[in-house]
């Protein structure tokens, strides 16, 4: 292992979430992380260590963000283009857009369940999606100060800009975050979580459109990009399940998956790969529902694109 290595590996990973907070999409970010660790081997020389490797780095890859930031459209979720529909016959519409992407926890160290834990709150699905809502810089100094804990002048520093300026893009970022990513209502205990996914598996595995509607709360919302109409009422997107997605019992084999940091399943449909499925639950039950309707997922997620599930397995 060279010096560079010795002194940049440590920081490769929180460097990719990093730039899929900042981007939305786990490619980009890659890309973005092995870019900005190319820039720094080439300027490695001539780092005289005025700031610590850490924060050079983050410049680095910050303002590659941000350029890239420049030439690209924003990646929503469906609700970020317009308001639900609730009537479950509605024809689906595909525009031809970039959207939003999962991240896939295993991306995080398995090793240190505490790196998952760590970075749960500020890679949920709602606030990474409220996120891309945000111009650029905005994006950037919001993700600094309040998910990092950079203080105004470090992050004025790295964008070239004053600390007035920091905190006024702050005080905007944070007035538009609350309007667009309310807190979510997460269930008190671990095992309340357990069983109310343990019964959401059971009735998409059975077909069961009774049981399911008993899990959603009154305003559940189901979005599946690339389709951007999307649904909220648990009537609403009890009569779409049942109507478009339950087959026969057993067509629909989930798989645990954790996405964003939250609870999530792979979906197989008649044993090939379908669809990544994000959940957010709340104590009235599923309060949201985003399916990915992206077979090309799975591999990020360390998952195979068939997988055959023995009727009556446990699969969580």
């Amino acid at each position: 292992m060279t010096e560079f290595d010795r002194h940049t590996d440590p920081f490769r990973r929180e460097l990719l979430v990093h730039c899929y907070r900042m981007l939305g999409s786990v490619d980009e970010a890659e890309d973005v992380v092995q870019e900005t660790y190319l820039r720094a081997w080439r300027a490695f020389d001539r780092f005289e260590g005025r700031s610590s490797v850490r924060t050079w780095l983050y410049r680095i890859a910050t303002n590659s963000c941000l350029t890239q930031l420049e030439h690209h459209r924003r990646r929503p979720l469906p609700s970020g283009l317009g308001g639900p529909t609730e009537d479950p016959e509605l024809p689906l519409a595909i525009p031809g857009i970039d959207w939003l992407e999962p991240f896939p926890d295993v991306v995080l160290d398995a090793a240190d369940p505490a790196a998952i834990v760590a970075s749960r709150d500020s890679l949920r699905l709602a606030l990474v999606a409220a996120l891309q809502l945000l111009p650029g810089r905005q994006r950037a100094v919001l993700i600094l100060r309040d998910v990092l804990g950079w203080r105004a002048a470090e992050v004025a520093e790295l964008l070239g800009t004053s600390t007035f300026a920091v905190k006024s893009l702050l005080q905007r970022a944070r007035t538009q975050l609350e309007r667009m990513s309310p807190a979510e209502d997460q269930l008190a205990e671990p095992a309340e979580l357990r069983s109310l996914l343990d019964r959401y598996v059971s009735a998409f595995e059975n077909a069961d459109v009774a049981a399911l509607l008993r899990l959603l709360s009154a305003d559940a919302e189901l979005e599946m990009p690339p389709f951007a109409t999307w649904l909220r009422g648990r009537e609403a997107v009890g009569r779409f399940v049942g109507a478009h997605i339950f087959g026969s019992p057993g067509a629909l084999r989930l798989v645990p998956a954790g996405v964003n940091g939250g609870p999530g399943f792979a979906v197989y449909l008649d044993g090939h790969a379908h669809a990544i499925m994000a959940l957010t639950a709340g104590r009235a039950g599923i309060t949201r529902i985003v399916a990915f309707l992206d077979p090309g997922l799975f591999g990020r997620f360390g998952l195979p694109d068939s997988f055959p599930v023995p009727a009556g397995s446990a699969l969580v």
